[in-house]
């Protein structure tokens, strides 16, 4: 196995780990609706999941464990991503703000502050801002 076949294979798998991730913050509430499926269909896409493997996720989505990215900027894509999916439905259930806050602590944001990121995520994206305003929001946050 070349060292570009391990590279390929380790990306493959943290991405199907943040999707699996979104997929659980999808079912939380015990259905997917049709906005939701929506932006998994498009998110799917966009991390390179085969149909194979959508199904493979939605049917066991505890199958891949959420692999923390290590640079910072890509745990704010990540966060972006499960927080989107949380108001997808536009219906923000406790359940799901409780799991967004599992993932956010997965991810590797600290107890510490993690409600604060976590509120802080939510209200941007009911904003409905780009990944991009999202990211130096969080980053240039005052406490």
């Amino acid at each position: 196995m070349s060292i570009s076949d391990l590279f390929d294979s380790g990306f493959r798998n943290r991405n199907k780990g943040h999707f699996s991730a979104i997929v659980r913050v999808a079912l939380s509430d015990g259905t997917i609706t049709p906005e939701e499926k929506h932006f998994l269909d498009k998110l799917a896409i966009k991390l390179e999941i085969s149909q194979a493997e959508y199904d493979e996720i939605l049917e066991n989505p505890l199958k891949y464990p959420v692999n923390p990215p290590l640079m910072h900027t890509h745990r704010l894509e990540r966060l972006y991503d499960l927080a989107r999916m949380v108001y997808a439905d536009d219906v923000l259930g406790e359940k799901q703000q409780d799991l967004l806050t599992r993932f956010a602590l997965a991810l590797g944001f600290t107890a510490a502050n993690v409600g604060y990121i976590v509120d802080k995520a939510l209200r941007l994206v009911d904003m409905n801002v780009d990944l991009e305003t999202f990211t130096y929001e969080m980053q240039h946050m005052n406490r």
